[in-house]
């Protein structure tokens, strides 16, 4: 009776930890490149245009973080920040480079991921491999998710990046 009882919490456990663990799907927005989105929770996506930044106010985010570097080919900063006011949605620009992270830019990402008002959240960069990085990282740090979870969410939402993958691991080693 022991071992019937301590299975069924066992696979109660299995159930719940699988269920926190958000189904991520893949959607087809016009200006939207690479959109992966978990529940309602965070959408990671790579370039978008200003003209969906309403759709993205639309789709039920209250927040925009674009890790986008100014010059980054394509990469309109201030239109896009005018299009979240005109939308009203809460605009954050923190600028993370793929060839060149900068720690610095995840603290203030973490910071600003955490504050009210900032969830749901849409995070893009060029291609979505930068956006996917920070949420692994959120997961990791704020969330208190064992790295291994966490990467599986991130892969779905797009972190493909070898070079991103070891600056994470260093930030987390680094920051515990």
């Amino acid at each position: 009776m022991k071992r019937v009882l301590s299975l069924v919490v066992l696979l109660a456990i299995s159930v719940s930890i699988c269920a926190a663990q958000g189904k991520v799907t893949k959607e087809t927005v016009p200006g939207i490149t690479n959109l992966a989105r978990l529940e309602t929770t965070v959408a990671c996506a790579g370039a978008i245009t200003p003209d969906s930044v309403a759709e993205i106010k639309k789709m039920g985010f209250v927040s925009v973080v674009n890790l986008r570097l100014a010059s980054e080919q394509g990469a309109n900063i201030d239109a896009e920040a005018a299009a979240a006011k005109a939308a009203g949605i809460k605009f954050i620009h923190i600028p993370f480079s793929n060839t060149s992270p900068e720690a610095g830019a995840v603290d203030t990402f973490l910071k600003a991921i955490v504050e009210s008002g900032t969830q749901p959240a849409f995070i893009h960069c060029g291609g979505g491999n930068r956006a996917a990085a920070m949420w692994f990282i959120k997961r990791v740090m704020v969330d208190k998710w064992e790295n291994d979870r966490a990467m599986e969410e991130a892969t779905q939402l797009g972190f493909t990046s070898a070079a991103l993958k070891t600056f994470a691991a260093n930030y987390i080693q680094t920051h515990k």
